[in-house]
């Protein structure tokens, strides 16, 4: 596999009622696309959070998306003091993007 484009792959976990805020913060910062994972769980700084538990109405939510390297510097100043206001989790790293008829970014 070859890529004449150097892509990145962000991946953020956030609770569920700022997905909203997220999701405005991205496309402000050029994002074309994104996907969205509601109602996941796992172990981070505030303990568990298990999906399957019925008391547990909003939960964490998972937004993934692949962008270019530039891009990547304009969402990284959008989402770095945000996440520090709201908490939350962002990794990134490259990845290769298989030929699609159209790229949305």
């Amino acid at each position: 596999m070859s890529s004449n484009l150097s892509t990145k792959r962000i991946e953020i976990v956030v609770e569920a009622e700022k997905l909203e805020e997220l999701i405005c913060l991205l496309i402000e910062a050029g994002t074309k696309g994104y996907t969205v994972i509601k109602k996941v769980g796992g172990l981070g700084l505030r303990g568990t959070r298990n999906p399957d538990d019925a008391l547990w109405d909003e939960g964490n939510t998972f937004v993934t998306l692949a962008c270019k390297e530039d891009q990547v510097v304009r969402i990284v100043q959008g989402l770095s003091p945000w996440l520090k206001k709201f908490g939350g989790m962002c990794l990134i790293s490259d990845c290769e993007r298989l030929e699609s008829p159209s790229v949305p970014y």
